[in-house]
C-alpha cells in the first residue's frame, strides 16, 4: 500500500503506509524491523492519531506534527551523510598528500605538492599510493557511516536478483549514458595522466603490457567499483529510502557527483550513478549496481586505448566506437521496455507527505555539513580544473 496523502486520514503510521511492493519480503521484514527501532535516531517511524493531542510543558496542548518529523530525520541522516563525504575529501587531499611526504620523508621515491594535483616517482610507489588512497577514502567513511546508522547487511545491501530483465535494462542504458558522457571529453584527465604516465616507462611497449597499468586498471575497473557502490548504494542509500526511492536515487547520485571534485567528471558521474541507483531498484540487487560502474570504466579504458595509437584512421574508429555502443545499449534498452511493457512495473517506490519534494531537498542540503563539503568539492573542481 502507498503511503498517500496523511492530511486526509486520522491514523498516521508512515512505517505500515510505506510501499514495500518493490521489493522481495526478506529485504522488507529486515527494513521494517529497522525503522520501528523506536532507539534508531534515523529511523522515519512517526506514528500518531490526528484526533488526539499531547501536552508540551508551557505551550499546552498540541498535536504533534509531521513535517517537523520527517525534516529532523532527514537531517541526521545527512549529517552522517556529510561527515562520511568530508571523511572522502579529507583523506583524498589532505591525508593523501601526507602520506606521500611520509613515504618521501622515508626515501621512498614518491613526491607530490599540496597545491598541484599530480604525483611524482616510481611506477610501484604511485600504484602502491593510489591503491591505499583508494581504499581508504572509501572504506572509512563506510564503516563510519555502517556504525552510526546500525542497520543490518540484509538492509544495507540489495543482494535479491527479482528482475532480471531490468538489470539487463540497465546495464544497456549504462552503455548509451557512457557513450553520451564521453563526448565533450572523450577521457578523464585523471586517467589520461595515469595512463600516458604508466605508457611512457616503456615506449616499446604496447599499452597492456604494463604491469603497473594493468594492476591499476583491475583496481579501478573492479575493486572500486565494488567498495563505492557498496558506500554510495548503502546504509545512506538505505535511510533515506524511507522518503522515497526517487529521493534517495537523486541524494545519493548527487553525493557521488561531487565527490569527484571534477568539473569535467560531473556530469558523467552524476549519470552513472543514477542509472546504478535505478538499476538496483528496479532489479532488486547491489549487483546491477556494480555492473554498470564496471561497464563504465571499461568503456572509458577502450577509448584511452583508442588514443594511445598513432594510427591516421584513430579518430574515425574511436567515433564508429562510440556511436556502436550508443545505438546497442538504445536497442537493449528499448527491447527490454517491450518485453515488459504488458507487466506489473511498480519498481519504484514513491512517497507522498506534507513536506514537498523541494522542500525535502532543500532540507537535505541545508543540513550539516553538507552545505561545506559541498562548498569544498566545488573548490577542489575549480582547482583542478585551473591547473
Amino acid at each position: 500500500m502507498k503511503l498517500t496523502d496523511t492530511s486526509e486520514k486520522n491514523i498516521i503510521n508512515v512505517v505500515e503506509q510505506f510501499d514495500y511492493s518493490t521489493q522481495d519480503d526478506r529485504y522488507n521484514q529486515s527494513f521494517i524491523k529497522w525503522r520501528k527501532n523506536k532507539n534508531n535516531p534515523y529511523a522515519f517511524n512517526f506514528k500518531m492519531d490526528r484526533r488526539e493531542s499531547v501536552f508540551v510543558e508551557g505551550k499546552g496542548f498540541e498535536s504533534r506534527s509531521l513535517p517537523t518529523a520527517e525534516r529532523n530525520c532527514v537531517i541526521k541522516i545527512m549529517n552522517v551523510a556529510g561527515i562520511a563525504m568530508l571523511m572522502w575529501i579529507v583523506i583524498d587531499n589532505i591525508i593523501g598528500k601526507a602520506v606521500i611526504s611520509l613515504f618521501d620523508f622515508l626515501g621512498f621515491n614518491i613526491h607530490a605538492s599540496f597545491f598541484s594535483t599530480g604525483v611524482y616517482g616510481g611506477d610501484i610507489e604511485i600504484v602502491t599510493y593510489l591503491i591505499l588512497v583508494g581504499l581508504m577514502k572509501i572504506i572509512i567513511p563506510g564503516i563510519y557511516v555502517h556504525q552510526k546508522m546500525k542497520m543490518p547487511f540484509k538492509v544495507e545491501f540489495m543482494t535479491k536478483l527479482k528482475h532480471s530483465a531490468d538489470m539487463i535494462g540497465a546495464l544497456c542504458l549504462s552503455l548509451a549514458a557512457s557513450a553520451v558522457t564521453s563526448l565533450p571529453s572523450i577521457y578523464t584527465n585523471r586517467t589520461r595522466q595515469l595512463f600516458n604516465y604508466f605508457r611512457e616507462i616503456d615506449a616499446d611497449a604496447s599499452a597492456w603490457d604494463q604491469k603497473q597499468f594493468i594492476i591499476y586498471a583491475v583496481f579501478d575497473i573492479i575493486i572500486v567499483s565494488v567498495i563505492s557502490e557498496l558506500f554510495f548504494r548503502g546504509a545512506v542509500f538505505g535511510a533515506l529510502r524511507q522518503f522515497g526511492d526517487i529521493f534517495a536515487v537523486l541524494i545519493t547520485s548527487l553525493m557521488s557527483a561531487f565527490l569527484v571534485q571534477d568539473v569535467r567528471e560531473f556530469p558523467a558521474a552524476l549519470l552513472m550513478a543514477a542509472v546504478a541507483g535505478e538499476g538496483m531498484l528496479r532489479s532488486g540487487s547491489i549487483l546491477t549496481a556494480i555492473y554498470v560502474q564496471i561497464i563504465f570504466k571499461l568503456y572509458r579504458i577502450a577509448l584511452i586505448l583508442f588514443e594511445s595509437t598513432s594510427a591516421d584512421s584513430i579518430f574515425l574508429k574511436r567515433n564508429i566506437f562510440i556511436l556502436a555502443v550508443f545505438v546497442v545499449g538504445i536497442a537493449g534498452v528499448i527491447f527490454v521496455y517491450i518485453l515488459n511493457k504488458k507487466k506489473n512495473r511498480n519498481r519504484i517506490a514513491v512517497y507522498k507527505s506534507e513536506v514537498t519534494a523541494p522542500q525535502r531537498f532543500m532540507t537535505a542540503f541545508r543540513s550539516y555539513p553538507v552545505p561545506a563539503v559541498v562548498g569544498v568539492c566545488v573548490m577542489a573542481a575549480l582547482i583542478k580544473l585551473i591547473l
